[in-house]
C-alpha cells in the first residue's frame, strides 16, 4: 500500500504501526458522506504536472455542486484551473492527479488521488485513494463575499519572489503542496501553522517545519523519492494566488520535538506564477488552529 519513500520516512520516525493502522481508512471509492461533502464545496485544490514534468498546485472554484461524485467510482469537476494557470493547458489526456477539498469554516478536509481525463468543461477523476484527515492546523474562516469571476486574471511570472510576494508568504497561515512518487502518482496536501511558519530564506528559497500529522507521510515520502513539488499560497482576502514549482529536500537537522517539529522542508523555487483576483471567494480573517505549535520566537 505504501511506497518505498513513505515506508522509509515512517521507519525513521518510528511510526510504522500507526501508519499501518491509519492506512486502513483509505478507500478506492467515494463514500456517500464524502460525496455530500464534495458537493457542498465552492473550491478544490489539485496537484499535477505540466508538459515539462514540473509539479504545480492549482485552485479551482465554482458554485457548490461543481464537484460531484455521481457514482462511487467517478468524481466530476465542471471547471478547470483559470486561464494563465500553468497546468490548465496540460490537462489533455489521462493524467495522475492529487486533489484536496477543504472547508475552512468547519475545518474539514478530504483527499483524493487518482487519474484524470478531460470531460466536458472540466475533468473526470477515477479515484485510487479516498480518505479524510483530522482538522489539525486548519485555520477557521468563512466566506464573506462571492464576487463575479474575471474572464482572465492578470498573470505575473518570475524566477524569484518579489518583496511583496515574500510578505504574502511569510504572513500566510496555510498553503497547499503537491508532490508525487517516483512513478508520478500525485498527491495534494494542506500545511498550516501560525503566520511566519513559512520562512523566506532568500527570494528563491523557503523553509517550513513539518508538524506531526497522520503518520502516513505521503508528502515527505514522495519528497524522499522525487524532489519535484508545487506550492499554492492563497491570499484569502483578495482572491489572488501565488504558485511555485521547484524542488524540495527534507532537512532532518531542523527537528525539534519541543516545538512539535519532526523535521523541516527546504524548497528551492524554479518558477513563480501569481494570478491576481483569480478566485471569486473572499474570506474572513483567520481563527488560527489551537493545534498550531508556537514559532521559535514564541509567536
Amino acid at each position: 500500500m505504501y511506497h518505498s519513500g513513505e515506508l522509509a520516512v515512517q521507519r525513521r520516525m518510528g511510526q510504522e504501526a500507526i501508519a499501518t493502522r491509519v492506512g486502513r481508512m483509505i478507500r478506492t471509492e467515494v463514500p456517500a458522506a464524502a460525496a455530500e461533502f464534495l458537493a457542498e464545496q465552492p473550491m478544490i485544490v489539485i496537484a499535477t504536472t505540466d508538459d515539462d514534468g514540473r509539479l504545480w498546485t492549482s485552485l479551482i472554484t465554482g458554485p457548490p455542486g461543481f464537484v460531484h461524485a455521481d457514482d462511487p467510482r467517478t468524481i466530476l469537476l465542471d471547471a478547470l484551473p483559470a486561464p494563465g494557470d500553468p497546468v490548465r493547458d496540460s490537462l489533455r489526456g489521462d493524467q495522475q492527479i492529487g486533489m484536496i477539498a477543504i472547508e475552512p469554516q468547519t475545518r474539514r478536509r478530504m483527499r483524493v488521488n487518482g487519474t484524470a481525463e478531460p470531460a466536458g468543461t472540466g475533468l473526470r477523476i477515477d479515484p485510487g485513494q479516498v480518505y479524510s484527515n483530522c482538522p489539525k492546523y486548519i485555520s477557521r474562516r468563512h466566506v464573506a463575499e462571492v464576487r463575479p469571476t474575471l474572464e482572465r486574471p492578470a498573470v505575473h511570472r518570475g524566477q524569484a519572489l518579489t518583496e511583496r510576494q515574500q510578505a504574502v508568504i511569510t504572513s500566510a497561515d496555510a498553503f497547499f503542496i503537491g508532490s508525487a512518487d517516483a512513478a508520478g502518482n500525485a498527491d495534494a496536501s494542506h500545511r498550516g501553522g501560525n503566520p511566519g511558519f513559512v520562512r523566506v530564506l532568500s527570494p528563491r528559497q523557503l523553509r517550513w517545519p513539518d508538524y506531526r500529522g497522520n503518520s502516513m507521510f505521503m508528502t515527505l515520502g514522495n519528497i524522499d523519492v522525487n524532489p519535484r513539488c508545487g506550492l499554492l499560497v492563497a491570499d484569502w482576502a483578495s482572491g489572488s494566488t501565488i504558485q511555485l514549482t521547484g524542488t524540495a529536500e527534507i532537512n532532518w537537522d531542523e527537528a525539534d520535538s519541543s516545538a512539535g517539529t519532526q523535521c523541516a522542508v527546504d524548497f528551492t523555487i524554479g518558477e513563480v506564477v501569481e494570478l491576481s483576483h483569480v478566485s471569486p471567494l473572499r474570506w474572513t480573517s483567520a481563527e488560527l488552529s489551537p493545534a498550531n505549535p508556537p514559532l521559535a520566537d514564541g509567536s
